[in-house]
């Protein structure tokens, strides 16, 4: 179930209101000692945070399905930058040894004990998830309040927080995007797919500038380029991935108008923060977050608000 994005803050007690966190979103299959972690685009993640597996296994609960959010903390605020040093690892080994600690926050129940729990109203399934989980280690509890949507909202802006999250509080959970779980965020935030970059100059390394796009009618179209937000190391590592990605032909619909440009394969996915979209569609102010490994790229729409 997927929220969507909404210009409007309220204040109702139909509603409630969660903290929106910026990391990846994670579906927990659990059948006794049998785990399995699945990404929205149905990644196996068992290898990637190997102590989730291990603190979900031990449960009391002979079987269940959660929904939540993986996240890393840099201080207190959550930080996708960080949690991308564990989403790219693919060992258990590996992972096991990442000094990259994670937390999985819960925040719903779709099935315990032979027991479907979708059709259940949000703060039913809300209060049975509390009671039938231990929270303690790396699992936690996401929290929430039933009123003052508002206030939490203004809240939450000023401790540096991704946003809200507002929910009907007697919304079943179904497949897809809903208009009963509505994204309050404090900041812009876009994933794009990155379509080919451009040369570095003077002493910058790896590259100039990203260029990146969104589809909209099966087609890729040109957002506009980000030159910000990237480490020494990230520039050179990405360099070195898009080099594999190279085609002569770019992959945007539209006229990009840039000089001193590689055209990549459109398969990678960036998160970026800007300020807002121009009248022309393009990004101002675009700022480079990380790489997202858990969705597609015809996946990658422009996100506006729908209510």
């Amino acid at each position: 179930m997927l929220a969507s994005l909404t210009p409007t803050r309220f204040s109702n007690p139909d509603w409630i209101f969660e903290r929106k966190f910026d990391g990846q979103r994670v579906l927990a299959f659990v059948s006794g000692r049998r785990v399995q972690l699945m990404s929205r685009n149905r990644k196996d993640l068992n290898q990637t945070y190997p102590e989730l597996v291990e603190a979900l296994g031990r449960q009391l609960p002979p079987s269940f399905v959660v929904d939540g959010e993986v996240v890393a903390f840099s201080g207190s605020q959550t930080s996708f930058a960080k949690l991308q040093e564990r989403m790219q690892i693919r060992s258990h080994r590996e992972a096991s040894e990442s000094k990259v600690r994670v937390f999985f926050y819960l925040f719903d129940l779709l099935y315990l004990d032979r027991y479907e729990t979708s059709a259940l109203p949000l703060l039913e399934r809300k209060e049975l998830l509390r009671g039938a989980l231990r929270f303690d280690g790396p699992i936690r509890f996401t929290a929430h309040r039933q009123k003052h949507g508002e206030r939490y909202f203004a809240e939450a802006c000023a401790r540096g927080w991704e946003g809200l999250l507002a929910k009907r509080a007697d919304s079943r959970y179904v497949s897809g995007r809903s208009p009963h779980w509505l994204k309050f965020k404090c900041s812009q935030g876009q994933e794009l797919v990155i379509g080919g970059f451009t040369e570095p100059r003077g002493s910058a390394q790896g590259f100039g500038a990203l260029l990146v796009g969104y589809y909209k009618d099966g087609n890729l179209r040109y957002a506009g380029k980000v030159g910000t937000g990237f480490s020494v190391p990230t520039r050179l590592k990405l360099r070195r991935r898009m080099n594999r990605m190279r085609r002569t032909e770019p992959p945007f619909l539209d006229e990009v108008g840039e000089r001193h440009v590689t055209w990549i394969a459109p398969q990678l996915i960036g998160e970026f923060a800007f300020s807002e979209w121009t009248r022309d569609g393009k990004l101002r102010h675009p700022s480079f977050r990380g790489l997202r490994y858990d969705k597609r790229p015809r996946e990658i729409v422009r996100e506006r608000a729908t209510l």
